[in-house]
């Protein structure tokens, strides 16, 4: 367990389950309180309520894609300093520069692994 994360609230946000799931495994291990979310409607009252340190969001997501869930995050006063970070399988400078644009703080392609994950906590975070 890594000192520094422990008790860092995580948000994941991904309609894949196996993502999910991986990442609460690896954060859960270095002590970050993990919460999950499906999509951006369900992210959006889960942030809210639980004011996370730092999000990781997928790009591609039914009803409300990672884009427009981080202009909105990113639009609101209260959570606008909240490091949001995107996923995406696909590693393209347009998907990066798409992110930037609504604000995102750092771009990760999946399949990411624990080192990525942990290392982007200590640096937005830390």
């Amino acid at each position: 367990m890594d000192d520094e994360l422990k008790g860092v609230r995580v948000l994941v946000i991904d309609d894949s389950k196996t993502i999910r799931r991986s990442a609460e495994n690896l954060l859960s291990k270095e002590g970050c309180e993990v919460i999950t979310a499906t999509d951006g409607f369900d992210a959006l009252a889960k942030i809210a309520e639980s004011r996370p340190a730092i999000i990781f969001m997928d790009i591609m997501m039914p009803r409300l894609d990672g884009y427009q869930t981080c202009a909105l995050i990113k639009n609101n006063s209260q959570f606008r300093t909240t490091p949001v970070v995107m996923l995406s399988s696909k590693d393209g400078i347009f998907d990066k520069a798409k992110g930037r644009i609504v604000g995102s703080d750092q771009y990760i392609t999946k399949p990411f692994s624990r080192d990525e994950l942990i290392g982007t906590i200590r640096t937005l975070v830390g």
